[in-house]
């Protein structure tokens, strides 16, 4: 590794460790519509700060033992919601997380406050045909089957994101540049 390399490196884990001093207590929570890049965003940020990723959706399936698709299934949303309440508060009030949240999560006001109140909430904002674009109607993700109940999700959830902390617009911004985003917001 040249000089040049070495001296980057070291830039870049002190400005990270001052975005982690920055934070205190509190952890980074990526809120939004499903399919929008909450877990791939999520990991990428957590890697630059070296700090734990959480993919609250896997960490359900975990503590439930099935996949999202068979606990609405078997067990209906409220049961799901249950349990991700439980996974949640599990998680949020640790501190220096990067915290990948499924759709809905934001949407309960107790969770809400929780997010805002342990940690930084990021909304990432993409319009609705990108939503769709990118979320298949394939039964993996349950409130998306019915495409016309999916659009009217949509826009039911737009009015509890907008009350995160920060609004990222992420219609057409790549993984890398809103991970730079959220990196220059905590620094600033």
């Amino acid at each position: 590794m040249t000089d040049t390399a070495l001296q980057n490196d070291a830039s870049g884990l002190a400005s990270a460790a001052a975005i982690v001093a920055g934070l205190g207590r509190r952890s980074i929570v990526l809120v939004g519509m499903m399919g929008v890049g909450k877990s791939s965003i999520g990991r990428r940020l957590a890697g630059r700060l070296s700090i734990p990723f959480v993919d609250a959706d896997t960490e359900i399936e975990k503590a439930a033992g099935m996949s999202i698709a068979d606990i609405f299934a078997r067990h209906g949303e409220a049961y799901f919601r249950a349990v991700e309440q439980a996974v949640l508060m599990d998680h949020v009030p640790l501190r220096h997380l990067v915290v990948a949240t499924g759709g809905g999560t934001f949407v309960d006001p107790a969770n809400r406050a929780a997010i805002n109140a342990d940690g930084v909430s990021f909304w990432l904002d993409i319009p609705l045909d990108r939503v769709i674009a990118r979320v298949p109607a394939d039964g993996r993700r349950p409130l998306a089957a019915d495409r016309v109940e999916f659009e009217h999700l949509y826009h039911v959830r737009r009015f509890a994101y907008q009350q995160a902390q920060v609004r990222l617009d992420a219609s057409r911004a790549s993984v890398d540049a809103l991970v730079e985003q959220v990196l220059d917001w905590l620094q600033s």
